[in-house]
């Protein structure tokens, strides 16, 4: 824990918070002091753009700056939330302590509350840094990153909420009092910031700073391929290591520090084994090669062990199974067979799987929250709640996703792309919906978006017409955000494409769009008119959604996206003229 010092009327405290901020707050009661109508001015003006106006005066009022410069405004909206986290985290412990005993449902969640939190203040000390440690330039430049930390602590704030089940009349009452005295907090102090961020060039305006904006993203021409399908401007260590993957998995040549194989003929037998061996400090990527086999094993990547690579002999013959379901009294986010929450992880040619089936409820199959992962030629099979996007950014290439209830949710910058999104059956009176994202907060950079895939019923139904009613997607919270683009859709999908999720909630405040899809389910004139879906999207709204765009990782995104550091191919902009 750092100490950040507040001087308040003239006495000095030591605040302990999370981040060092480094920000100076003073409160003036004189009226008379000639910077005080200037400073209201400026708080003024940088909080025109916020949802909660009032809210961010509050919180900036006694800022101390010098007037040329927003970044103690934007660390003190930081401090804020960082405050609040802080509380919830610890009145989470407290209710653990009081009421953990009353029921383990109670203990799980708490604990579950705990973890999220701290990975909310892991993301909100790189924001802190992030101003702390740079000019202007630098922090405008860096927004994607910055933007995106924060819609993680949104994410993980709501996953804590989430986790509390609200049949159960005991867990109910400690979620809302979690969220009533410390949560909800949480949500509208990072919401604020990222309202200010969302307004950060005319900010800077007012601070009379110029600002170089660097040029948009171009789109990946044939040219920018090489005779191996990648593009030419990823560094040529990228492509090689991709290029050992598929030269290991055709001739078996060593590539891999670490090999898994169920016959002993690896150094470990287990998955779990594998990831332990990591070790501790390491840098660059840590290669992972499970030979063929099922392994029933429930494996979480811990947040340290960074760039990791892992491939399998392929989707249908390394596969990692598990079953658990909510209906045995598992929370969702446990059930998960195959759970990532380290950064830069790769998964490729592998299939991650949970077999509990329709009547298990929510299953997950794989759960993802680690910012710039990638899965390539995987398989993620399951029925409700299979892919779990979530938090930070992700992207998915060239794999089969199978499900039936809200089958890809999450609350992440997800983009999946060339890929089969396989319609199962669900249980009788059940419905299929395909996504369910979480996004909460208008300035969120969060959504799941389909680009070039799939959408078709699972192999075993094609001979026959699917006949369960199907859906693009539903709006798990207020702004679930969803773009279909450049996909086929069959005739499985209702000709009304999206599905509300309780009455009208929710439907004048979600953003739901299609771009360019093709099949006889691509049709629009049956669409539902709720005020939230925007039908057919012009081109240049669509490119909002791209690689380029949508994932950006800092501020040459355009020349060098995070994406090319993963050896993965894929495509910047649009995949059609």
């Amino acid at each position: 824990m750092a100490a950040g010092k507040i001087l308040v009327s003239g006495v000095s405290l030591i605040l302990v918070v999370g981040v060092a901020i480094g920000v100076v707050v003073v409160v003036n009661n004189k009226s008379s002091d000639p910077s005080l109508a200037e400073h209201q001015r400026t708080v003024t003006s940088m909080c025109q753009g916020t949802d909660d106006p009032q809210l961010c005066q509050d919180t900036l009022k006694d800022v101390k700056s010098s007037g040329s410069d927003p970044k103690a405004y934007i660390a003190a909206s930081v401090e804020a939330t960082t405050k609040s986290v802080i509380q919830a985290l610890n009145m989470s412990d407290r209710l653990s302590v009081d009421h953990g005993s009353q029921s383990p449902g109670i203990k799980m969640a708490l604990d579950d509350c705990k973890d999220l939190l701290e990975f909310a203040l892991d993301s909100l000390e790189a924001s802190a840094n992030l101003v702390r440690d740079n000019n202007i330039q630098a922090v405008h430049d860096q927004t994607p990153d910055f933007r995106n930390w924060l819609g993680a602590v949104i994410s993980y704030q709501q996953t804590c909420l989430d986790n509390f089940n609200e049949t159960d009349s005991g867990e109910k009452v400690i979620k809302e009092q979690l969220n009533a005295e410390t949560l909800d907090q949480v949500m509208t102090t990072t919401g604020l910031t990222l309202d200010i961020l969302a307004d950060l060039d005319r900010i800077l305006g007012q601070f009379n700073l110029k600002i170089d904006v660097h040029p948009g993203s171009r789109r990946l021409l044939a040219a920018d391929v090489d005779d191996q399908g990648l593009p030419t401007w990823l560094s040529a260590s990228d492509r090689d290591l991709l290029a050992e993957v598929d030269v290991h998995l055709a001739k078996r040549h060593l590539l891999a520090k670490v090999v898994v194989a169920q016959d002993g003929s690896g150094r470990f037998r287990t998955i779990k084994e594998a990831i332990d061996s990591y070790p501790p400090g390491f840098k660059g990527r840590y290669v992972i090669y499970v030979k063929a086999g099922l392994y029933n094993e429930y494996i979480i990547i811990p947040k340290h062990a960074v760039n990791i690579l892992m491939y399998g002999d392929g989707p249908t013959r390394t596969i990692v199974t598990g079953r658990k379901n909510f209906v045995e009294g598992v929370k969702t986010m446990h059930t998960a067979t195959f759970a990532n929450t380290a950064d830069g992880f790769i998964a490729k040619a592998m299939r991650f799987e949970n077999t509990a089936g329709p009547k298990g409820h929510q299953a997950v199959a794989l759960r993802n929250q680690g910012d710039k992962s990638a899965f390539f030629q995987c398989h993620i099979f399951g029925n409700q709640d299979t892919l779990y996007v979530q938090t930070n950014r992700q992207f998915y290439r060239d794999c089969e996703i199978s499900g039936t209830i809200d089958f890809i949710f999450g609350t992440s910058p997800a983009l999946i792309q060339n890929s089969k999104i396989i319609l199962r059956k669900p249980d009788d009176k059940q419905f299929n919906t395909v996504t369910a994202d979480g996004t909460t907060q208008p300035n969120m950079p969060t959504g799941i978006v389909l680009q070039n895939c799939e959408i078709v019923p699972e192999p075993a139904l094609f001979p026959a017409r699917f006949t369960t009613k199907s859906y693009l997607g539903r709006p798990w919270k207020p702004y679930s955000k969803t773009l279909i683009m450049e996909s086929m859709i069959s005739d499985a999908i209702h000709p009304e494409g999206w599905f509300p999720w309780a009455g009208t909630v929710h439907l004048d405040t979600l953003w739901y769009a299609e771009y360019a899809n093709t099949g006889p389910g691509a049709n629009v004139q049956g669409r539902i008119k709720w005020k939230g879906y925007h039908g057919l999207i012009s081109r240049n709204e669509a490119a909002r959604f791209t690689a380029a765009e949508f994932l950006r990782g800092g501020p040459t995104s355009a020349a060098e996206p995070w994406l090319s550091a993963t050896g993965i191919p894929f495509t910047v902009g649009f995949t059609r003229a």
